[in-house]
C-alpha cells in the first residue's frame, strides 16, 4: 500500500494519471474545530483491477507540495470520479484554487439509474462491486500520524471499488441516455458560487418562524458578523453563537452587556469581548436599517394555500413514476413544485371565473348566492379528491397483506397502462372535468 510523501513522487503519478481517460479521488478531512476543513488525506486510483495503481497522498508530510494534484484536477483530458463530491470540491476550491473538471460524481448518477436519492458508497459496492466496505476506520482522527493499516485499507477502498462503480453507472447512463440529467445536476457542484461564502448572505441559511422585515434585519447583521468573525478566525459558526442563539438575539434586542448577560442560550464565552461587542453593533445596525433595505423573507409557502389532500395524492403519484422510471423523485419534481400543483390553483381560477362572470351580469359579486355558486361548482371535485386521497394513504401506510397486494396490483395496472396513468396525473393536477377558461 503506497503512501505518497514528497512532491516529485506526486508529480509522477499525476503525470501518469493524466494519461488515462479517469482517475477515482477521495479525500479524508477534519472539520469540527474549524471553519474550513482541515485536508488530512487524499485518495487517488487509475483505471485498473487491483491496487497496484492506486495511492494514498499525505498532505500533511513535511515539505510536500499539492500543486501536480491540482493540476490534475484542472486537467480536463481526464475526468475526474467522486462519491457525494460536494465536501471535496469544497476542500479543492480553498485549498487548490481549483474545482475539478471534467467533473463525475457517482451518487448523482445512481439517482438516474435506479439506486434512489443520496445512496451511500457501501451500498452501491455490495449491489455493483459485490463487495462490502469495512467502516470501522470512518471516524477516526485522520490528522494524526502514523495512520493505521486500518486507516489506510478503508481510505483505499474508497477509490479502488469506485472505479467498477464509475464504469457500471457510465454504460448505464451510455444506455438509458440519461447523461444530460447528471449534468444538469452537476453543474450546481462545479460552481464556484456554491463554495463561495458571503457574509452578507449567511442570514439565508438561519431557519426563523417570522416574515417580520425588522425581526429580519437583525437576523441578517446577526449573521453577517458570525460568518465573517468565523471565516476570519477559521473557526466553526457554532463556536460564536449557534443558530438559536441568534434568533433569541434578534427577538430579545440587547442594547448592552447587561442586557446580553440575560441570554439563555447564548455561550460564556459570547457574553464578552469582541463576540459581544460584534453582537451589540449588530443589533444596533439591524435596528437601525431603514424599512427599505429590510431583507425579505421567503413567503412563497406562506402564499400557497396548499391542499394537503391533493399534495399527498401527487405524492403518491410521484413516488410511483419514480420507481418506475429509476429516475429519484427530486429529479422529477421537488416538493416545491408539487405544493404548487396542490395550491387551489382550479379553485382560484374557478372563483376567478364566477366573479368575472357576476360582474358582466350586473350582480353584486359580494352577495352570497354568488359565493354558493362557487361552493357548488367546486364541491364535488374536492370531496372526490379528498376520498380518493383517504384511500390512497391507507394502502400506501398499511402493512396488511391483503392491502399491499391489492396496492401492487393496483399500481401494476396503472404502470402497464399508460391511457389510465396519464389520465390519473391529469385529474392530479386539477386538467378534468368542468374546467374554468383559464384553464382550458
Amino acid at each position: 500500500m503506497r503512501t505518497i510523501t514528497t512532491t516529485a513522487e506526486l508529480a509522477d503519478y499525476c503525470k501518469e494519471a493524466a494519461t488515462h481517460d479517469y482517475v477515482t479521488v477521495d479525500t479524508e478531512f477534519l472539520r469540527e474545530r474549524t471553519y474550513y476543513s482541515k485536508l488530512c488525506l487524499v485518495q487517488l486510483a487509475m483505471p485498473g483491477t487491483t491496487d497496484d495503481n492506486a495511492v494514498l497522498v499525505d498532505p500533511l508530510a513535511s515539505g510536500i507540495s499539492l500543486q501536480p494534484l491540482y493540476d490534475l484536477m484542472a486537467d480536463e483530458s481526464t475526468v475526474k470520479v467522486f462519491h457525494a463530491a460536494r465536501q471535496d470540491l469544497e476542500i479543492f476550491f480553498h485549498d487548490g484554487d481549483v474545482i475539478p473538471a471534467p467533473l463525475f460524481d457517482t451518487q448523482v448518477a445512481a439517482m438516474v439509474c435506479g439506486f434512489g436519492e443520496q445512496v451511500g458508497y457501501e451500498t452501491l459496492v455490495r449491489k455493483i462491486a459485490k463487495e462490502t466496505v469495512d467502516k470501522t476506520s470512518r471516524f477516526t482522527d485522520w490528522s494524526r500520524r502514523p495512520l493505521t493499516e486500518a486507516q489506510k485499507t478503508y481510505a483505499l477502498a474508497d477509490v479502488t471499488h469506485l472505479r467498477q462503480i464509475y464504469e457500471y453507472l457510465r454504460d448505464q447512463l451510455a444506455k438509458n441516455k440519461r447523461a444530460k440529467w447528471v449534468s444538469e445536476e452537476l453543474s450546481v457542484l462545479t460552481s464556484p458560487a456554491t463554495y463561495q461564502i458571503d457574509p452578507a448572505n449567511a442570514w439565508e441559511r438561519v431557519k426563523v418562524r417570522t416574515s417580520s422585515g425588522k425581526f429580519l434585519a437583525v437576523v441578517r447583521e446577526l449573521a453577517k458578523f458570525r460568518e465573517a468573525y468565523a471565516q476570519e478566525r477559521n473557526v466553526p459558526r457554532s463556536r460564536v453563537y449557534k443558530d438559536d442563539a441568534l434568533t433569541e438575539l434578534a427577538s430579545t434586542k440587547p442594547k448592552d452587556l447587561n442586557d446580553l448577560s440575560r441570554s439563555r442560550l447564548l455561550l460564556r464565552e459570547a457574553r464578552k469581548g469582541e463576540i459581544a461587542e460584534g453582537i451589540l453593533a449588530a443589533v444596533a445596525a439591524g435596528m437601525a436599517c431603514a424599512p427599505e433595505n429590510v431583507p425579505q423573507g421567503d413567503k412563497t409557502r406562506e402564499k400557497l394555500n396548499v391542499n394537503p389532500a391533493l399534495a399527498d395524492l401527487l405524492r403518491v403519484l410521484l413516488k410511483a413514476k419514480s420507481e418506475s422510471s429509476g429516475v429519484a423523485s427530486k429529479l422529477i419534481a421537488p416538493a416545491s413544485d408539487l405544493d404548487g400543483l396542490a395550491a387551489g390553483l382550479r379553485d382560484v381560477a374557478a372563483l376567478v371565473q364566477v366573479l368575472t362572470d357576476a360582474r358582466l351580469r350586473g350582480e353584486d359579486m359580494t352577495a352570497s348566492d354568488v359565493l354558493e355558486r362557487y361552493q357548488r361548482w367546486r364541491r364535488f371535485d374536492i370531496a372526490a379528491l379528498a376520498m380518493t386521497t383517504d384511500i390512497s394513504n391507507r394502502l400506501f401506510s398499511s402493512d396488511n397483506p391483503l392491502l399491499r397486494a391489492v396496492r401492487d396490483i393496483g399500481m401494476g395496472a396503472v404502470q402497464a397502462a399508460a391511457p389510465v396513468r396519464r389520465v390519473l396525473m391529469r385529474e392530479a393536477a386539477g386538467l378534468t372535468g368542468d374546467l374554468p377558461d383559464l384553464m382550458r
